[in-house]
């Protein structure tokens, strides 16, 4: 199922690659909501965490060393595994090895998308969870539909 707005929960020292996920994403028109992007002078980030992590309908976890160590991904997984709305959709990135056991044993029983191997066929492989062909555009997508 296409995600109407994923959740993109990172250490704050990993922004760089988040951010190169984020451009992957919205090449296939799919919403992200991406901390640094939403928030806003005056706001009180946390309520806005919270009603974010309520309105998404998925949730993709950057594992690397810094947010294994982050008390914010923590609370974001936790609210996420305990989220009815979220049961099966949430997917575990793996940026590099890392003791991702440290923010939930429970995320072990969820199948991970490897980043290891090379950004861009990591890349692929999460757009495949949401069965998307990373080597199409929307736009491509579209003009073939139409040629049918």
């Amino acid at each position: 199922m296409r995600p109407r707005e994923v959740f993109l929960s990172h250490a704050s020292a990993d922004k760089a690659l988040a951010r190169r996920v984020i451009r992957a994403l919205e090449a296939q028109r799919i919403d992200v909501w991406f901390a640094p992007y939403r928030l806003v002078g005056s706001q009180r980030w946390h309520d806005e965490i919270g009603r974010a992590l309520q309105r998404c309908d998925w949730f993709v976890l950057l594992l690397s060393k810094n947010s294994v160590r982050s008390r914010w991904v923590k609370n974001e997984v936790l609210f996420a595994l305990n989220e009815p709305t979220l049961a099966d959709r949430i997917v575990p990135v793996l940026t590099e090895d890392c003791e991702w056991r440290r923010l939930s044993w429970t995320l072990g029983s969820i199948q991970r998308v490897d980043f290891r191997p090379g950004l861009q066929e990591g890349l692929a492989d999460l757009l495949r969870v949401w069965k998307i062909d990373a080597s199409e555009t929307p736009r491509k997508r579209k003009r073939r539909k139409r040629d049918r």
